[in-house]
């Protein structure tokens, strides 16, 4: 009896080890949702109230799955939202041509039009891929540098004005819903899984650890590091066009300042989820997690008036650190760990 006890603690300690980010996660969450039933019951657990905190859920997540991949490898991406505009913009404008101010465009248009918005961002962040891999140029800098481009880039193309003269099909295919199902929700469930499916069960994700761990040490083990680099931004210039179509519907318009904030939140959901910024390290189930909580956590501040809604980059700012902090001890308490039974 006391042995079976002993295996199960042991398993639960261990479990507990290799998901520590996750535990901390549902852990908080807990506490959160705990905090908000007590305080502000009423205005939170509605079926309103969660339909908000789930409708920017998908392109958040979107660009969050981007940013994600970046960090693994040991870069960043942070021209995630200008991606996202750009790509939002372009396509309006593409819309605007074929289909003026009409409610009618075709479901083939609505196809061809995310088919281009893909390319967009394929294209975006192969550029990334290539600054980052071929010039060496720092990824911070680098992405840092295309996504004020592309800011600029997308004032060029609206004279610093929303673009909202466009054919209303597209807003109206993207917020419907299959089965109950809203259709935003099901293409980010489809790229979450299609991650999930590259991180776990195929090379791609063990590589991007590798080289997150140590360029030099993948590039000795024969690994094509620059190919693996362009291929990497590639995934987020993806995610982040997918994501600005999602914006495109939610607003109904494009505009190049949209999602102004959304770079910073991006970056605390993936360090939230327990991706290390050195890079090498961190799951794709702790940045799902992560993704949830943050849109509680902003729901549910907003359900407070006495917290006016400029405090809100503060208070992801003050997040940010304490993550930071916290993962710093957690993985000096492991480290001193191992040195001890060593």
């Amino acid at each position: 009896m006391n042995k079976n006890s002993g295996s199960l603690a042991e398993k639960f300690r261990q479990t507990y080890k290799n998901n520590q980010h996750v535990w901390r996660l549902l852990i908080i969450m807990v506490l959160w949702f705990g905090f908000i039933a007590i305080t502000r019951f009423s205005k939170f657990y509605t079926v309103a109230n969660f339909q908000t905190m789930f409708a920017q859920f998908p392109e958040f997540g979107l660009m969050s799955l981007g940013v994600m991949v970046c960090m693994i490898t040991g870069g960043i991406d942070l021209s995630t939202v200008g991606i996202a505009n750009v790509t939002s913009i372009s396509m309006a404008l593409l819309m605007q041509k074929v289909g003026g101010g009409n409610a009618e465009l075709s479901s083939v248009w609505v196809g061809i039009v995310f088919l281009l918005a893909v390319l967009v961002g394929m294209a975006a962040g192969a550029l990334n891929g290539v600054l980052v891999s071929r010039f060496r140029i720092p990824p911070i800098l680098a992405t840092l540098g295309m996504g004020e481009l592309l800011t600029g880039v997308g004032i060029v193309l609206t004279n610093g004005s929303a673009i909202s003269d466009f054919p209303k099909t597209f807003a109206y295919a993207i917020n419907s819903k299959v089965a109950g199902i809203p259709v935003q929700f099901i293409i980010f469930a489809a790229v979450a899984a299609i991650m999930v499916f590259l991180m776990v069960k195929t090379t791609y994700g063990k590589k991007i650890i590798m080289l997150g761990s140590s360029q030099k040490v993948a590039a000795y083990s024969g690994m094509k590091v620059n190919a693996i680099l362009i291929k990497t931004y590639v995934i987020s210039g993806i995610c982040s066009a997918l994501g600005g179509m999602i914006m495109l519907a939610n607003y109904n318009s494009a505009r190049a300042d949209y999602g102004s904030n959304y770079t910073l939140q991006c970056i605390l959901i993936v360090v939230l989820g327990g991706i290390s910024p050195n890079g090498g390290k961190g799951k794709i189930s702790g940045v799902l997690l992560a993704i949830l909580l943050v849109r509680a956590l902003e729901t549910g501040i907003n359900r407070f008036p006495q917290i006016s809604s400029y405090y809100i980059s503060l208070i992801w700012g003050t997040v940010l650190l304490l993550v930071m902090v916290m993962n710093y001890f957690t993985e000096k308490g492991v480290s001193f760990n191992r040195r001890k039974k060593a």
